[in-house]
């Protein structure tokens, strides 16, 4: 589908997107390098943030893989190599050499992949350190990794209710104040007529009236509301920064539907949409461009829904032994999946 956005809209921004290497934050990262931005892709399974990459490399999308180390800057090389030729003072050098290093990081976008668990405050540091190291800035951070799984709230373990908060709400909370210092006006790496960056928090509709089923990510999604709304009050009046959350409804092809409306129930899902039809990644993603572009210099704590329409809904299509049975049988398959696939139903 053709992008209502110009190809460069993006251009000279720096994005980190957690969970973008799979599902919908990886269409947030592939739209975000395809209108010229820079990103920055977190996740926790090395093999995904290969593929990812690999992907992103198909697109014609420049990637520069850090697993690997591979330096992104081979232009700067051969510019600093010929200077190095002429003799010409250190400091002179050094400032050619600077100017030249930060040209050629925005002549060409790039996108490189970082390991990191957004549950664990080492890896959110390191990983959001790496990414400024390496682009000499941050513009804006999508937080969109999350966990979910079908499950009565009986047969919903504290450690499973507790595993998906600390990956939805407290992994959003610590990624955003591991940026602050580089997002806010006047921050690191930003010039001082520079404003500050932004933030989309990736949410949900399950918690606007109640979710059959989804207790915990309920629970976990309406604490990333309301870190998106206090973040916006406070970074916004004290930084600059814009601060937002998008929250999807059913999307096609993705892990979470997988598992949460697998073959089984997913057609019965449809006709209950106004819209009688799932979303599409494409649809998440624009909507991000759209609020971290100047389109929306104008929007913050709001939390734009993408669901058509389908939150003002909410049937019981599905009676509790059939979910256990779709719970089980997404539990088999996890566990009988390949090495390097995660084998939990998170």
């Amino acid at each position: 589908m053709e992008s209502p956005f110009k190809a460069g809209i993006l251009k000279g921004k720096v994005a980190l997107i957690t969970g973008g290497a799979s599902g919908i934050g990886f269409e947030i990262s592939t739209q975000f390098g395809k209108h010229g931005a820079s990103v920055a892709l977190m996740g926790r399974r090395t093999q995904v943030l290969h593929s990812a990459v690999s992907v992103l490399q198909s697109l014609s999308i420049p990637v520069f893989n850090s697993l690997f180390f591979f330096s992104p800057m081979a232009t700067f090389l051969q510019f600093n190599s010929l200077f190095a030729q002429f003799s010409l003072p250190s400091t002179l050098t050094n400032h050619i050499s600077a100017i030249l290093f930060n040209l050629c990081r925005f002549i060409q976008n790039e996108a490189v992949g970082f390991e990191g668990d957004v549950r664990k405050p080492e890896d959110a540091e390191r990983v959001v350190e790496s990414t400024f190291k390496y682009f000499g800035r941050i513009d804006i951070l999508v937080n969109a990794a999350a966990g979910n799984f079908l499950v009565s709230a009986e047969d919903l373990s504290p450690n499973g209710f507790r595993t998906v908060l600390d990956i939805d709400s407290v992994g959003t909370f610590t990624m955003c104040r591991e940026a602050l210092k580089y997002l806010k006006k006047g921050g690191e790496g930003r010039s001082s007529s520079s404003g500050g960056g932004s933030i989309i928090n990736i949410s949900a509709t399950l918690h606007y009236t109640a979710s059959w089923y989804q207790i915990h990510v309920s629970a976990a999604k309406a604490a990333v509301d309301a870190t998106t709304r206090n973040l916006a009050l406070e970074w916004g009046t004290d930084y600059d920064i814009r601060v937002n959350g998008i929250a999807p409804g059913p999307i096609s092809d993705t892990p979470g539907m997988s598992k949460l409306a697998p073959d089984e129930i997913s057609s019965k899902a449809r006709d209950y949409m106004p819209l009688y039809k799932l979303g599409e990644k494409w649809d998440i993603a624009m909507t991000a461009i759209f609020l971290v572009s100047d389109a929306g210099k104008f929007i913050n704590g709001d939390i734009l829904i993408v669901d058509g329409g389908l939150w003002l809904s909410r049937p019981r299509h599905l009676q509790k032994e059939a979910v256990k049975q779709v719970s089980r049988s997404v539990e088999k398959r996890s566990r009988n999946a390949p090495v390097g696939v995660p084998k939990s139903k998170l």
